[in-house]
Order: C-alpha cells, then sequence, then structure tokens
C-alpha cells in the first residue's frame, strides 16, 4: 500500500537554486532579505530544501508542512503573508523528491525531511521546542503528528484539512492495517499540547469527517474551525481562516508559562456543542434535524469564535456582513471564488488568488486516476 500511495510533486519544479555570492538563492520567486534558503541533510541521506522566513517581532516558530501537490515555489508567497500576518518565522520545506529535494517521496522519508528541518531551527537558528508550532496540510499533517507524539515541550500544533490515514481517504475503512501509512488516527492522543484543527465543510479530496475524527481524538483541543463550504484547496480565501490563526497564534504567544495544561479556549467534549459549522451536511441526527428546521437556532451567539458572533445571529445578518462566505456552495466551484474573498481578506486573499496549492487528485490512487 506504501509503495502505490500517490505522491505529486510538480513536474517540472516550479524553482531552481542557485549559489550566489556563498548565498544561496532561489530562482522563480522574489528575493527577500528576511529569507534563507537551506539545504539540509536528512538520515536518510537525502538534501531537502527548506526556506525560513524571519520576522522580528516573532516569539514563536511555525514549521509547516504543504500538502501534496505543491512545492516551495508555489508555497513561497504563501508563507511570507502567512509570517508577516501571524508575527511569526516560518520554515518551510520541500519532501524528498519534491522541488530541488533529492530522493524519492516515501512516508518514511518524510518523517526524515521534518527530524532533519526541525533539527536545523534549534541547530542554526536556536529555537527552542517550546517555542515551535508545527503546522500540517493534507498529507503534511502525516510527518507533522508523527513528530508531534516525540516533542514533549512542543508549543502546538495546526492541522489543516488533515488525514486520519493514507489508506481512509480512499476507503472507508473502520480499523488501522499493517500496510497503511500516515496513521494520524493512532497517533494523535499521544500530543500533549493545544492542536487546532481546519477543516472544510465541502472537502470532496479529503472528508470532513477527517478533521472531526482528529479533532475529537485530542487531549488538548482548541476551538476548531470548520469552514462552511470550504473545499480542500481554498480554506486561506475564507476570511475567517486568517483571522482563527490569528486568535490561536495569540492565544499561544499568551500561553508561554504553562506546564502540563494550557489555559486556552476550547470546545467542549461532546462534540456537537462545538463553535462550528459541524451541524450542516450531516443528515442523521436529531440535532440536525432541528437545524434544518430552524437556521437562527444555529446562529444564535456561542461562546467563543472570534467576530462570528456579531456577524451570524441571523442568515439574513450574516449575508449583508460578510459578502465573501455566503453562497459557499458555489465558492468551491472555483469561478465564483475570486469575488466572495476580494472584499474581506484584501491582501492576503488577493496573494491567495493567484497561487495553487493542490491538485485536487492528489489522493486518489494512480490506478483509477484517468
Amino acid at each position: 500500500m506504501a509503495a502505490k500511495f500517490a505522491f505529486f510533486p510538480p513536474n517540472p519544479p516550479s524553482y531552481t537554486v542557485v549559489e550566489s555570492g556563498g548565498k544561496l538563492m532561489m530562482n522563480g520567486v522574489v528575493a527577500r532579505e528576511n529569507v534563507d534558503i537551506l539545504k539540509v541533510g536528512t538520515k536518510r541521506g537525502n538534501q531537502v530544501v527548506a526556506v525560513y522566513i524571519k520576522n522580528p517581532a516573532a516569539v514563536l516558530t511555525v514549521l509547516y508542512s504543504h500538502g501534496n501537490a505543491a512545492d516551495l515555489g508555489q508555497m513561497y508567497d504563501l508563507f511570507s503573508e502567512l509570517s508577516f500576518h501571524l508575527r511569526v518565522n516560518l520554515l518551510g520545506y520541500d519532501y524528498s523528491g519534491y522541488g530541488q529535494s533529492t530522493g524519492k517521496p516515501t512516508e518514511q522519508n518524510t518523517y526524515a525531511d521534518i527530524e532533519a528541518v526541525y533539527r536545523c531551527l534549534g541547530e542554526k537558528y536556536g529555537v527552542k521546542e517550546e517555542d515551535v508550532i508545527l503546522y500540517g496540510q493534507s498529507v503534511g499533517s502525516g510527518p507533522t503528528l508523527d513528530l508531534a507524539t516525540r516533542l514533549p515541550k512542543l508549543r502546538a500544533v495546526v492541522l489543516h484539512s488533515p488525514i486520519l490515514s493514507g489508506l481512509r481517504v480512499m476507503y472507508p475503512v473502520k480499523r488501522t492495517y499493517w500496510f497503511d501509512i500516515y496513521k494520524n488516527i493512532d497517533k494523535i492522543p499521544f500530543v500533549n499540547c493545544p492542536v487546532l484543527v481546519i477543516h472544510g465543510t465541502a472537502d470532496d479530496v479529503v472528508g470532513w469527517s477527517h478533521g472531526k475524527q482528529l479533532w475529537e481524538l485530542c487531549k488538548e483541543k482548541y476551538e476548531p474551525l470548520w469552514v462552511k463550504g470550504g473545499n480542500h484547496c481554498d480554506l486561506e480565501l475564507y476570511p475567517q481562516y486568517i483571522k482563527h490563526l490569528k486568535k490561536f497564534i495569540s492565544a499561544i504567544e499568551k500561553s508561554h508559562l504553562r506546564k502540563g495544561s494550557v489555559p486556552l479556549p476550547h470546545q467542549p467534549e461532546k462534540p456537537r456543542n462545538s463553535t462550528d459549522f459541524r451541524e450542516t451536511s450531516r443528515p442523521n441526527t436529531d440535532q440536525r434535524e432541528k437545524f434544518r428546521a430552524s437556521t437562527d437556532q444555529r446562529e444564535m451567539p456561542r461562546l467563543s469564535t472570534d467576530r462570528r458572533e456579531k456577524a451570524r445571529t441571523s442568515t439574513d445578518k450574516r449575508e449583508k456582513s460578510r459578502k465573501s462566505v455566503d453562497r459557499p456552495e458555489k465558492f468551491c466551484n472555483g469561478s465564483e471564488q475570486p469575488e466572495k474573498a476580494r472584499n474581506s481578506i484584501d491582501r492576503f486573499g488577493e496573494m491567495m488568488r493567484s497561487v495553487r496549492l493542490c491538485n485536487i487528485d492528489c489522493f486518489r490512487p494512480t490506478a483509477t486516476t484517468v
């Protein structure tokens, strides 16, 4: 199964790496003084390319593991924007076989890749474990959670459209098999820091149920972000994405004295009471039947979502105040997407519309790909 799992590194890579004046440079992107281009050796003998973006106001450092069908050249602008808006240092890297990283993309190589770049953070930049936030998008949730289980002082984890496991993306299996890969469902109970889960309710590549189940298994749950109508590769376009991340980072920064637990806002253990949109698309519980009968009930102000309380007291009010997220079903289809993001997320959303972050077939078996 692991050998047949489809990795989709962009071909050809979107960038090249050259040396100039004793310093590595990345062609195909805008050079910035606060950016270091690195080549990091792994314990499996590969050289992975990484980008380290410095923010002088940063307290925390994000280690970002990107999705399946992207490389650093495509992610570069997003990384720069996240570093700026969240006021964090950010290190992103290409898996073995992606971009200009050597080797082949395999599950075990990705584990060695993230371990190597994490080690680089400490050795080259003096970053401490307790100041690191691991961010895993889609397939990147695999190496992210694998490393998180081995870092007892880790500050926090963000899971963006994560997978329960490789096999569960393709087949609705109820147990973990030995040949499965990225067994996140079995690893997340061993993560001891706050975890933020972000998932789109209309994700047709990695179903919303993956994010919900992982959140339910977290030891330290942070208020999740279920993006109504969000698909697999467009969540950055929604204004609540960056707002919720800012809120999370702020809460994490204030938790620097934590020992064993953090006084962070989190959802109750019963997922049906969570502050999200999860009741909108699952047709088989009594609570959801009540939801369909009364949209206003869903829009009652809840305890901890940022700014959504004011914008969601009724469906009509939300439509008037949040033009970028109404009718999310059409948002996911692509043609309507830019117009809805334009009025709400300004510079961040403007940049994101020009970046292709993922291939929609990135988790479909090669045997069934046309």
